[in-house]
């Protein structure tokens, strides 16, 4: 077992170090059941933004190359974001909600065209790698006879907001999202690269909004002290086990930072892949003879949380207002 921890353990460090994308935890994907934590990986953008400067339009790409179950499709881009909407947020959402995801995607879409990641392909429909995407036949199979009305609402709201893009110094930005927030979003500084619109800022959803809001992770004391073995060897479990769990540092949005395990300061994110916990946000106790996890919210918790969204657009507001709220300092250029 601690052989197999140790090669689970060297391959996640290995994935911290590589130059790939971040991957996204959605609403749909969330709300149809809770799936094992992908791996969080780095940006591949630079630490640091040039200077603000006007943006006269919004670049455009009429059609996308997009690799898709090991085939290259040529799309347009908005029949692309279809796809996207559909399988990243559900078709039940409010209407200025499912424009506020079409536009977020739109910008994350047109950002990472260009990066020659894919060979021929711009994009493909992984969403560990670019975004999660859906094929009318996929979506027909998965939505049986609500297809027609679910494809129309996702439909209007891509094209309701049509060319529209979030821009910061004049370039289409990283516009990340996520499933749920406790409270408040995370700054992208604490995960991967500082960006001045990937801040830290309220988000209105609660348990009485969010299905398996708050989940709980229970862990046997030997398991628990393998696998923190397995990517600490230097902490020290030798006492009882009610002495293992030291003090835990937070962020300003109260997610974990570091908390002190077998008195080794651990990193909140690595906590969160040895032990697929759907956040960050979470408390560690040891009650009853096993050590339990009490997690808020759901994925890495950078830029637009969906259900934050989804509430926004139930007490009013529009797709503009949701889009400005999660990534401040950007405009929204036609």
């Amino acid at each position: 077992m601690k052989k197999n921890l140790l090669m689970v353990c060297s391959a996640l460090l290995l994935l911290y170090l590589l130059p790939l994308v971040l991957p996204r935890e959605s609403a749909a994907r969330a709300e149809e059941t809770a799936p094992p934590l992908p791996t969080l990986r780095p940006l591949s953008v630079s630490p640091s933004v040039p200077p603000r400067e006007e943006a006269a339009e919004a670049p455009q790409a009429s059609s996308i190359r997009l690799l898709a179950g090991g085939e290259l499709l040529e799309l347009s881009l908005e029949d692309y974001l279809v796809g996207v909407v559909a399988a990243e947020m559900p078709a039940s959402f409010p209407e200025e909600a499912l424009k506020a995801q079409a536009v977020a995607a739109r910008s994350y879409a047109l950002y990472q065209i260009g990066s020659g990641k894919h060979g021929e392909a711009e994009l493909c429909s992984d969403p560990g790698c670019c975004q999660a995407w859906r094929s009318e036949d996929e979506l027909r199979e998965s939505w049986g006879e609500d297809f027609g009305e679910r494809l129309a609402r996702i439909r209007a709201a891509v094209e309701a907001t049509a060319g529209e893009t979030l821009l910061y110094a004049g370039e289409p930005v990283l516009a990340v999202f996520h499933s749920s927030s406790p409270g408040s979003t995370e700054e992208s500084a604490q995960i991967w690269n500082a960006l001045p619109y990937l801040v830290s800022v309220s988000s209105p959803e609660t348990a009485l909004d969010v299905p398996g809001f708050v989940s709980q992770l229970r862990c046997a004391p030997l398991d628990f002290r393998d696998v923190i073995l397995s990517a600490c060897p230097e902490a020290d479990f030798s006492g009882p086990e009610e002495g293992w769990i030291g003090p835990a540092e937070r962020d300003a949005s109260g997610r974990v930072v570091s908390q002190e395990l077998g008195g080794v300061a651990i990193p909140g994110k690595e906590l969160r892949a040895l032990f697929s916990l759907r956040s960050t946000a979470f408390s560690l106790s040891y009650e009853e003879g096993v050590f339990l996890f009490t997690v808020t919210g759901f994925g890495h918790g950078v830029g637009m949380s969906q259900y934050g969204a989804m509430v926004m657009a139930r007490d009013g507001a529009d797709y503009r207002e949701i889009l400005s709220h999660y990534y401040p300092g950007t405009e929204l250029i036609e």
